[in-house]
C-alpha cells in the first residue's frame, strides 16, 4: 500500500512539473501566460461574444461592439487563461445532451429531490406541440448547460394523471430552483409566463429568478451595517460591480453553495461617494471580495482564478467542502492508486487483471467502512469546534499560490482527459519496466504464461481447500494432488475422510534435533579428532562440529522426503533401531517407564547439549530402546524426545501427536520447568 501511495504522489508531482513545463513552451512560442491580461479591443466580435455567453450577461440589445466591449469590462478582467477555456467551452457545448423524463417518480427523483441546483424542463402537454421548437431548445440546452443547469423534457403521454395533479393541461417551461437559503432544503417549481420564446428572453427569465435569491446592496449606508454584521455565514463573497444585476455564473454558484457561502451583489452604479469601499480595501471595479474569519482575499490575483463557473467552483470547493466533495476526492485517490498494482504486479496478464479486481474491492470496501464511523463522528455537536478549526486550516491553505497552482492544474487536466490518461498510463509503464529490471536483478522467478499462472492458482486453491495450515510454523503447502491422484479419488470415495484434515509434514524439519551423548565416553567424531596434528585442533574441531551438523541435518531431510513418499518401513542402515520395535506400540510394554535411566555402557549423559525445553530421558518409547552414544535425537513441543528415524516415521505414518501425551505434534506448548530425574545427580 505504501508502494503505491508513493508512486501515486511521484504521478502528481509529475503531473505538476508537466503542466510548468507546457507553460514555458507557450511562453517560448507566444510570449504569454496563462494570467496574462487580455486588451478586449484587441479581441473580434465573436470572441467578445463569448466570454460574454460564459460569464452569462446578456447582450442581445447591444448591437455595437464597443457596447459589447465594455460590458466585457464591466464585468471582469480577461485573462489568457479564460479566453482558452471559453472558446474550448463552446466547441465542447455542442455535444450536450438533455433528460427524457418517464414519469413521476423519475421526475421526483432527480428535479425535486435535487436541492443544490437549476432545472429546466420544458412540459409537452398531451396531443400539444412544444412551446420551444426543437432547434431554439437545442440552443437553450447548449446555453444554459455552461452554468450548471441541467435541462430535460417531460411529455405528458407518458404519464398524464402526473400532469393533471400538477395543472400542466398546455405545453410550457418549468424551472426549479431551492425555495430556502439553508442547505437541502425543499425545491419551488415556477412557470414561464412570458409571450416571447427566443433563448434570450428565457434566459433573461431564468437569470432574474436566479439572481433573486443573491442579496443586492445599493447604497453605502446599507453596505456599512452588511459589512459589520455577524450571521451564520463564516465565509462571505462580494461582487463591487457596475451592473444591472450579477452575472449568471454568479447566481448559480449561489444556489449550488446554498448555506455554506452567501453571495452578496453590490451594485455601485449610482453611488457617489464611494470613500467607504476604499476604506475596506476596494480600490478596482469589479472586484470579488472574498471575506473569511481570518481576514479579506482578492479574487482573481492568482493562476487559474478567471472570471468563470468553474474557476470559480473549485476555489470556493476547496475552502468550503462538503462531506460528499471529501468522500468523492478520497474515492478519486484510492482507485488512483490501486490501478497501479496492474503495473507493479509482474508475470501472466491474467494475473495482473485479478490482483487488480481484488485490490479495487478490497481498498473501495475498506473506504466506505472507513467513511462510516466519520460520518457518525460529524453528526455530534461537539465536533463543531473541531470542524471549524479543520476548515480553517483548509482557508488558511488554499489561498496560497501553490494551492492555486494546483487547482489551475486540476481545470486544465480535467479539460483535457485524454492528456491524463495518457500520463497516467506512460508512469505505469515505467514502472512496470524498473519493477521487471529490479526482479531480474534479484533473480526473482515470474510466471510470465497465463496458463501456468492458472496452473499454480488451481494447485494452491486445492491445497488450501484439501490441506488446512495447521502448523505452527509458517511454510508452504504442497499439493500430494501431483505425487499420488489416486488419493482424490480415494477421499471422493469415503465422504468421512473429508472430516479429517490432511496435516502437511513439513513441520519436521523445524523440530529440534541433536545427538545423544555420554560423559567420559568419545565419540566417533571426537576419536577421529584426536588423531589429526594438535596445532590444527581448534579448526577442526569447528570443521567436524559442522560436518556433525551438516549429516544430521541431511538425515533428517532424506527421512523427511522418504516420508513424504510415504515409506511405511525402517530403514536397516540408517535407523539403529531397525526391525526391532519400530512399530511397536509403546504402551505394550508396561515394565519400563519413559524416564527410567540406564544406557548400553551405563554411563551418565551429557544434559548439557539438550535444548532447554526437553525432558531429560534415555529411551525412546516408540523402539523402546535405549539411547546410545552418538545417536540423532529429535524432541517434540511437548517435550519427549525420541529417537529422531522413530519419531519420523512415526509422524510420516498420519500420527501427528505425541506418542507419550498424545499432544499434537504441530502445536506449540509451554515449555516444562525443568524437573531433574530421580537419577540426575550433580556431579
Amino acid at each position: 500500500m505504501w508502494l503505491k501511495l508513493f508512486f501515486l504522489l511521484l504521478y502528481f508531482l509529475i503531473l505538476f512539473v508537466l503542466a510548468r513545463f507546457f507553460e514555458a513552451i507557450v511562453w517560448y512560442e507566444t510570449g504569454i501566460f496563462a494570467t496574462q491580461l487580455v486588451d478586449p479591443v484587441a479581441l473580434s466580435f465573436k470572441k467578445l461574444k463569448t466570454i460574454l455567453e460564459c460569464r452569462g450577461l446578456g447582450y442581445s440589445g447591444l448591437p455595437e461592439k464597443k457596447d459589447v466591449r465594455e460590458l466585457v469590462e464591466k464585468s471582469g478582467d480577461l485573462m489568457e487563461g479564460e479566453l482558452y477555456s471559453a472558446l474550448k467551452e463552446e466547441e465542447a457545448s455542442e455535444s450536450v445532451s438533455s433528460t427524457n423524463f418517464s414519469g413521476e417518480m423519475h421526475f421526483y427523483e432527480l428535479v425535486e429531490d435535487t436541492k443544490d441546483g437549476i432545472w429546466l424542463i420544458q412540459v409537452i402537454a398531451n396531443d400539444r406541440s412544444p412551446l420551444v421548437g426543437k432547434i431554439h431548445w437545442e440552443k437553450m440546452v447548449r446555453k444554459v448547460s455552461r452554468f450548471g443547469i441541467r435541462t430535460g423534457t417531460f411529455n405528458c403521454s407518458s404519464d398524464p394523471r402526473y400532469c393533471r395533479r400538477r395543472g400542466w393541461v398546455r405545453s410550457t417551461l418549468i424551472m426549479s430552483v431551492p425555495q430556502t437559503s439553508t442547505s437541502k432544503g425543499k425545491v419551488m417549481l415556477k412557470e414561464y409566463s412570458g409571450r416571447k420564446v427566443e433563448v434570450e428572453h428565457i434566459f433573461k427569465w431564468i437569470t432574474a429568478h436566479a439572481a433573486s435569491r443573491i442579496k443586492t446592496i445599493y447604497n453605502a449606508e446599507h453596505l456599512k451595517e452588511e459589512w459589520k454584521k455577524s450571521d451564520q455565514y463564516w465565509v462571505k463573497i462580494y461582487l463591487f460591480a457596475n451592473l444591472d444585476q450579477p452575472p449568471a455564473f454568479f447566481s448559480a454558484l449561489s444556489i449550488k453553495f446554498t448555506g455554506r457561502i452567501e453571495f452578496i451583489f453590490v451594485n455601485v452604479e449610482n453611488w457617489d461617494d464611494k470613500s467607504y469601499m476604499t476604506d475596506i480595501g476596494v480600490y478596482n471595479m469589479p472586484s470579488y471580495i472574498l471575506r473569511t474569519p481570518e481576514g479579506i482575499y482578492r479574487y482573481g490575483n492568482h493562476t487559474g482564478e478567471f472570471i468563470s463557473l468553474q474557476a470559480m467552483d473549485s476555489f470556493l470547493r476547496s475552502l468550503q467542502p462538503e462531506v460528499n466533495d471529501l468522500f468523492v476526492l478520497s474515492l478519486v485517490l484510492v482507485n488512483l492508486m490501486a490501478w497501479m498494482d496492474l503495473f507493479i504486479t509482474q508475470g501472466a496478464t491474467i494475473k495482473r487483471f485479478v490482483v487488480l479486481i481484488s485490490t479495487l474491492g478490497t481498498y473501495n470496501s475498506l473506504l466506505i467502512i472507513s467513511w462510516l464511523p466519520v460520518l457518525g463522528f460529524l453528526q455530534l455537536p461537539y465536533l463543531d469546534s473541531f470542524y471549524e478549526y479543520s476548515l480553517k486550516l483548509l482557508r488558511y491553505s488554499n489561498t496560497t499560490t501553490l494551492a492555486s497552482w494546483v487547482r489551475a492544474d486540476w481545470m486544465f487536466y480535467s479539460s483535457h482527459p485524454a492528456l491524463f490518461l495518457s500520463t497516467y498510463l506512460g508512469h505505469g509503464l515505467l514502472i512496470d519496466y524498473f519493477e521487471k529490471k529490479r526482479r531480474h536483478s534479484n533473480n526473482d522467478e515470474v510466471n510470465a504464461n497465463n496458463l501456468e499462472w492458472l496452473s499454480s492458482l488451481w494447485d494452491w486453491y486445492t491445497s488450501y481447500l484439501f490441506h488446512p495450515i495447521a502448523s505452527f510454523h509458517n511454510f508452504p503447502v504442497e499439493s500430494d494432488w501431483d505425487e499420488d491422484p489416486d488419493l482424490f479419488l480415494e477421499r471422493l470415495a469415503f465422504p468421512d475422510l473429508w472430516l479429517h484434515p490432511l496435516i502437511p509434514t513439513d513441520y519436521i524439519k523445524n523440530l529440534p534435533m541433536w545427538r545423544f551423548k555420554c560423559l567420559g565416553v568419545q565419540s566417533e567424531e571426537e576419536m577421529s579428532e584426536g588423531s589429526q596434528d594438535t596445532e590444527n585442533d581448534s579448526d577442526s574441531e569447528n570443521t567436524d562440529a559442522f560436518s556433525s551438523e551438516k549429516e544430521a541435518f541431511e538425515d533428517k531431510q532424506s527421512i523427511v522426503h522418504n516420508s513424504s513418499g510415504r515409506i511405511s518401513h525402517c530403514d536397516a542402515e540408517a535407523c539403529p533401531c531397525a526391525n526391532k520395535y519400530c512399530q511397536t506400540n509403546p504402551y505394550e510394554r508396561k515394565g519400563q517407564s519413559y524416564g527410567s535411566y540406564s544406557t548400553n555402557e551405563d554411563m551418565e549423559p551429557d544434559w548439557l547439549t539438550w535444548p532447554a525445553d526437553m525432558l531429560h530421558c534415555t529411551e525412546c518409547v516408540v523402539c523402546l530402546e535405549n539411547f546410545e552414544n552418538g545417536c540423532l535425537l529429535m524432541g517434540l513441543p511437548c517435550g519427549h524426545v525420541f529417537h529422531q528415524n522413530c519419531i519420523v516415521m512415526w509422524l510420516a505414518g498420519g500420527r501427528h501427536c505425541c506418542p507419550v501425551c498424545r499432544w499434537p505434534s504441530y502445536k506449540k506448548k509451554q515449555p516444562y520447568a525443568h524437573q531433574p530425574l530421580s537419577h540426575d545427580v550433580p556431579s
